[in-house]
C-alpha cells in the first residue's frame, strides 16, 4: 500500500472516532432530581413543571432567576437559571432544565420551555428555547 493511502486511512479512522467520542458525551436522558444528584455532569436534563405556588424571582445583582419546579416523580426543587426568564414562561406546560444538581439546587445552564403551538387548537406542543 501506498504510504498516503495509509494515512488518509488512519486520519478517517483518528476523526471518526473522535467524532464518536463527542457525540456520545453530549447524548444525555431525562431523569428526574433525585436521579440527578447522583449524576456528576453538567448536561443533565430534567423535565418538570414550574411550581407556581412557590417564589421565582430575577435578581438585577446577580442576573439570574430562580424558580421551583416538581419533576415527574413529584420532587420538587430550586432551580437558579444564569439569564432573565424567558417571555413564555408562565404559559410553558412543560419545562426542561439542563445543567448540575449540588446541595439539592439545580444549576441550570440552559432551559426548554413547552408551549402550546399559536397555530392549532392546542393539543400539541411546541418547543421553544430560551435565550
Amino acid at each position: 500500500m501506498k504510504p498516503r493511502l495509509v494515512v488518509g486511512i488512519i486520519s478517517i479512522i483518528v476523526f471518526t472516532s473522535l467524532l464518536m467520542f463527542n457525540f456520545s458525551k453530549n447524548i444525555s436522558s431525562y431523569v428526574d432530581f433525585e436521579q440527578a444528584a447522583s449524576i456528576d455532569s453538567d448536561r443533565v436534563h430534567v423535565v418538570g413543571v414550574w411550581d407556581s405556588d412557590k417564589p421565582s424571582n430575577f435578581s438585577k445583582e446577580t442576573q439570574k432567576f430562580t424558580f421551583h419546579m416538581t419533576d415527574e416523580s413529584g420532587n420538587s426543587h430550586r432551580v437558579v437559571y444564569p439569564k432573565a426568564k424567558p417571555t413564555n414562561f408562565e404559559q410553558a406546560e412543560q419545562v426542561v432544565v439542563i445543567g448540575r444538581m449540588e446541595n439539592g439546587v439545580f444549576y441550570s445552564n440552559d432551559m426548554l420551555v413547552k408551549c402550546p403551538s399559536k397555530y392549532n387548537d392546542g393539543s400539541e406542543l411546541e418547543f421553544t428555547q430560551a435565550e
